[in-house]
C-alpha cells in the first residue's frame, strides 16, 4: 500500500487543475471534493504523532484532564476524520465515553469500522455533523486535532464548543506547529505545511461559510485570538512537538 506522503501528493497533483480554477474564482475547494486518497493519507500522516504523543504527553499536560478520563468522562472529538485519535483515547481510558464527529460521511463510516476493529465500539460513537452543530454535550473534554484551520468559521465553531462544554470542561486544540511570523516558518517542516495549506486547507476553508482561511501555519497568537473571540478567556500552550502545538482553552 502506498504511504501517507504518496497518497497526499497524488491527491494534490490530481486536483491541481481544479484548485487553480478555484483560485481564480475564489470559490474554494471542499474537503469532500478531493479523491479518497486524501482521507486515508491524512490519517496516515498524523496518526504516528498521535501514537507517540497523545496519551503519553498531550493529555497529561492538560490541567486535571487525565484524572477525569481515568475516572470516567465524556469526550468529543470534532473533525475526527477516520477516528484515529478517538480510538486511541478510548483504548487508553476505558472508563470514559467518546463521541467523534465529522461533516464527511465517508470518513465517519471508516471511523465506525475502526472502532469495531479496535474493540471500543461499546464506548465510542461517530456522528455526521459539522463543528458548528455537533451535539451530545455537556462534555468534560472537547478535542480538535489538526482541523481548526480547515474550518470556514473557526470562531463560530469555538462558540459552539463553548456551548457544548461542561462548566469545568477543557478544550484541547492541536494544530500544526508554527511561529507567529512568516520568517519563523521558513524551514523544512513549515514548507511542507505551507504547501499542504495552499492546496488543501485554505481552499477547504474558503469553500465554507465565512471562509476565514486561517491556514495550517496560523501560529499561536492568531489561534489564541480566534479562541478568545469564541468565548475562551484562558488559553495556554500546554505542549508541543516538532510538528504540532497543543493549546488548552478554558472559558
Amino acid at each position: 500500500m502506498r504511504g501517507s506522503r504518496d497518497r497526499l501528493a497524488t491527491t494534490m497533483r490530481r486536483d491541481e487543475p481544479q484548485i487553480a480554477e478555484r483560485f481564480r474564482s475564489g470559490e474554494g475547494f471542499g474537503w469532500h471534493e478531493h479523491h479518497e486518497d486524501l482521507f486515508e493519507g491524512t490519517e496516515r500522516f498524523f496518526r504516528p504523532g498521535y501514537l507517540a504523543s497523545l496519551v503519553e504527553s498531550w493529555l497529561p499536560a492538560l490541567d486535571g484532564v487525565a484524572d477525569k478520563l481515568s475516572a470516567g468522562a465524556r469526550v468529543a472529538d470534532i473533525g475526527c476524520g477516520h477516528g484515529a485519535s478517538t480510538v486511541l483515547m478510548a483504548q487508553a481510558f476505558p472508563a470514559s465515553v467518546f463521541v467523534g464527529s465529522d461533516y464527511h460521511d465517508q470518513s465517519i463510516e471508516a471511523a465506525r469500522a475502526a472502532a469495531q476493529r479496535s474493540g471500543v465500539a461499546d464506548r465510542v460513537s461517530f456522528d455526521v455533523a459539522s463543528a458548528k452543530d455537533f451535539g451530545g454535550g455537556p462534555f468534560d473534554l472537547v478535542c480538535v486535532f489538526d482541523a481548526l484551520h480547515d474550518m470556514g468559521d473557526p470562531v463560530g465553531a469555538a462558540r459552539h464548543v463553548r456551548e457544548q462544554l461542561a462548566e469545568d470542561g477543557t478544550w484541547m486544540v492541536v494544530e500544526p506547529l508554527a511561529g507567529d511570523a512568516l520568517e519563523e516558518n521558513l524551514n523544512p517542516i513549515g514548507r511542507i505545511f505551507y504547501g499542504a495549506s495552499t492546496m488543501l486547507c485554505t481552499p477547504a476553508s474558503l469553500s465554507q461559510d465565512v471562509g476565514l482561511a486561517l491556514g495550517a501555519q496560523a501560529g499561536e497568537q492568531r489561534l489564541t485570538e480566534v479562541l478568545n473571540e469564541g468565548g475562551f478567556g484562558r488559553v495556554r500552550r500546554a505542549a508541543e512537538t516538532p510538528f504540532n502545538i497543543v493549546l488548552e482553552a478554558r472559558p
